[in-house]
Formats: structure tokens, sequence, C-alpha cells
């Protein structure tokens, strides 16, 4: 059992030395520009190119057998298993430098906007936000066994807790039940500064954020 760290800092720029990971949470309708997305995307153009090409694999072609560790310039990476098809509880790990790697974690269900929640098959504006925290413990378990298999450490900002509209409350005894308790040492980073509340506007049937925010 290993014990979870917080640290101040951008979870983009995980602290320590061997094989890192970097998790964060995706929805399942192949959205990507909210969020703590966005931080990632400022450094790597890859977790968002693999997400969008991932998702495009759900309908009308079958998953890609090869493994999502693919290795990056002059990178070795030891596959942990094949791509598995995209949905709801699944993770994708993809290389983004030596020994680290972004793992896309589909734990939300649509995003909500103006118009209420968007998923595939349309909008509700009675539905609630889109964590869907059994989704993320699936996608966490995943996660404990592809950072066991790398010897990696964890990095995250409070996953499922930003536009997926999660509560720490919930979400933080999963990563104990899981990267914890499968001894995977994992670090959770809150940005510098007092805690700041998170406006999120309603543009064009899509919500834009008014201010950087650090969970994923």
């Amino acid at each position: 059992m290993r014990t979870l760290s917080f640290a101040e800092g951008d979870a983009t720029t995980p602290r320590g030395d061997g094989p890192r990971i970097i998790a964060h949470v995706c929805n399942d309708i192949g959205a990507w520009g909210l969020g703590f997305v966005r931080a990632v995307s400022r450094r790597w153009p890859e977790p968002e190119h693999e997400f969008r090409r991932w998702h495009a694999t759900r309908a009308d072609a079958p998953p890609a057998r090869d493994s999502p560790l693919r290795p990056g310039a002059g990178q070795s990476v030891p596959a942990v298993r094949p791509e598995p098809p995209f949905r709801l509880g699944e993770v994708q790990l993809v290389p983004v430098a030596p020994d680290l790697w972004v793992a896309n974690m589909v734990g939300q269900h649509g995003i909500m906007t103006k118009r209420g929640l968007r998923t595939d098959a349309g909008y509700d504006r009675a539905a609630g936000p889109p964590v869907r925290y059994p989704a993320i413990r699936e996608c966490l378990t995943t996660l404990t066994a592809h950072a066991s298999a790398l010897g990696a450490s964890v990095h995250m900002p409070r996953i499922g807790c930003g536009v997926a509209g999660g509560t720490w409350g919930e979400v933080e005894p999963l990563i104990r039940a899981t990267l914890c308790a499968g001894g995977v040492r994992t670090t959770v980073y809150d940005l510098p500064g007092p805690p700041r509340q998170h406006k999120i506007a309603a543009i064009g049937g899509r919500l834009a954020e008014t201010r950087p925010l650090s969970p994923g």
C-alpha cells in the first residue's frame, strides 16, 4: 500500500525520476479542448492526436491491434496490451518522451453545454454532470496494471473534478483503492495560489473556459 501524495505545481511537469505516467479523464464523445487537456496539448500534440484517432475507431472500424505504447523518437517501449476498443472505462497510453506517457482515461459520459449534457444521442437538459465514477475506477484499475508493468509512478490533477463535474470526495477513495493499494507511487497536483472558482461560459452550444482549469 502506497500513500497518496499531494504537491503544488503543474501535473504536466511531473516530479521525480524514472518512468512516469500523467493521467487525466477524457469524455466518450471525442471532444478535446477544455480543462486539463489544454495544458497537455500545449506541451505535446500526440495525446490529442491519438485520442481523436482512437475515438474514430469506435463505430465503423475495428480497434487497432497494435499497442498504444508506441515508441517516440529513440524510445523503446514495452507493449502492455493491445489498444482496447474506445468506450467508457478504457485507457489509452500515449508516449510523449522517453519514460513519459500520458494516460487518456475515458471516465466522462459526454460534455456539459448550455443546452444540457451533450452525448452521442443528443442533448439532455435534465441530466446530471458527465462524470462516471464506475468508469473512472475501471480506468484506474487498468492504469494500476500499466504502471506496475512499466515500473512507473503516476501523476495527475484532481481528475474528474473539473469540467466532468465530479467531487474529490468521490474520486480520492477510488485512487486509494486502486493505484495506492497496488503499490503505485501517485501524486496529485494543485496549481499554485488560493482555491479558484471555475467559471464556464456557453458559446455557440459548446463550453468555453473563462479561466484555466487544473482538474482533468
